[in-house]
């Protein structure tokens, strides 16, 4: 079992910076593998980015490619979304995922991934 605590969201004017955290419990958090994933009014939940348990194998959707890094630190359970030159469409929440992938398998789709976290708003200001 894991439980996902995501931490970092907030306000920020278009063309700022923030540092999404997600914390996670259990022992096993190295062989999982880590999502970020938005949802914004009206709209379909869409994968930001993710990263394999070794780090080795990293996707970003192509809105967010240069803009955006995903990291993780295994030794203290910690995955981030590091998120800079924001613009107002990419309002939304934005949730933490896990999925138990020991082959460094990489998952696109939200079903894939059994833990979610609570979801912290991200709301950026013209």
């Amino acid at each position: 079992q894991v439980q996902l605590v995501e931490s970092g969201g907030g306000l920020v004017q278009a063309g700022g910076s923030l540092r999404l955290s997600c914390a996670a419990s259990g022992r096993t958090f190295s062989s999982y593998t880590m999502a970020w994933f938005r949802q914004a009014p009206r709209k379909e939940r869409e994968l930001v980015a993710n990263i394999n348990w070794s780090g080795a194998r990293i996707y970003y959707a192509d809105s967010v490619k240069g803009r955006f890094t995903i990291s993780r630190d295994n030794a203290k359970n910690m995955v981030y979304l590091q998120m800079n030159s924001l613009k107002p469409e990419e309002t939304a929440v934005y949730y933490c995922a896990a999925r138990q992938s020991p082959d460094g398998s990489l998952y696109y789709q939200g079903g894939a991934y059994n833990y979610w976290g609570q979801g912290t708003q991200v709301t950026v200001s013209s």
